[in-house]
């Protein structure tokens, strides 16, 4: 499922109702289409402003920061968009890689967090994959990829019996997501290298 195009189309929609001022649309999407997401953040913002629940822009707008790197934006922005609309997929699998991101290459003073993106990432995908009802390759990699990243960064400090297991738990989640994957795209290399990887760290927990 393409997110992005869905997001495109939400936005189109919208503008069709006169409700988006014609200019901010144009240049956001002209911006969009260029791939200057920064140029479009701008515009949108300017948007929100005006418009700060309308779904629509926060979307658009969730979906620059995304592309822009700028996370911590793309996480407050999609979750203003839930309170909106709850049941809107792409806020919840876009926050997810946000939180991700951050939970994998922390600043220095979210550090001590890491534990909480990882599992608050791990609970955007589950949303997602739940609110989608249908089978995602795309929600399952990053779900798959979440525990995997999840069970690596717990591995470093486990020493007891019980946190190793809590350890092998999660790569075996990893390994159920990247098994979906599979059964959708059986030719997959680089998930099967990833089912190859977990195992291998699982026998080095026992």
């Amino acid at each position: 499922m393409d997110y992005f195009k869905q997001a495109i189309l939400a936005l189109i929609i919208f503008s069709s109702t006169g409700s988006f001022a014609q200019g901010n649309y144009e240049r956001s999407m002209q911006a969009m289409m260029k791939g200057d997401y920064k140029t479009a953040a701008a515009q949108l913002e300017k948007a929100s402003a005006k418009t700060p629940d309308n779904a629509n822009v926060l979307q658009m707008l969730g979906y620059s920061y995304f592309q822009n790197r700028e996370y911590e934006k793309c996480i407050d922005t999609y979750s203003r968009l839930l309170v909106v609309k709850p049941n809107e997929v792409s806020a919840y699998y876009y926050r997810g890689i946000a939180r991700l991101k951050i939970a994998n290459d922390p600043k220095e003073s979210l550090s001590t967090m890491r534990d909480n993106f990882y599992q608050a990432s791990l609970k955007d995908f589950t949303k997602a994959i739940e609110i989608n009802g249908e089978e995602d390759t795309q929600m399952f990699q990053n779900r798959g990829l979440a525990y995997k990243d999840y069970a690596i960064f717990k591995s470093f400090k486990a020493k007891k019996k019980d946190e190793k297991a809590a350890c092998v738990a999660l790569f075996n989640n990893s390994i159920a997501d990247f098994q979906k994957v599979l059964t959708l795209q059986p030719l997959r290399k680089d998930i099967i290298d990833w089912i190859t990887y977990d195992k291998a760290q699982i026998a080095t927990l026992k």
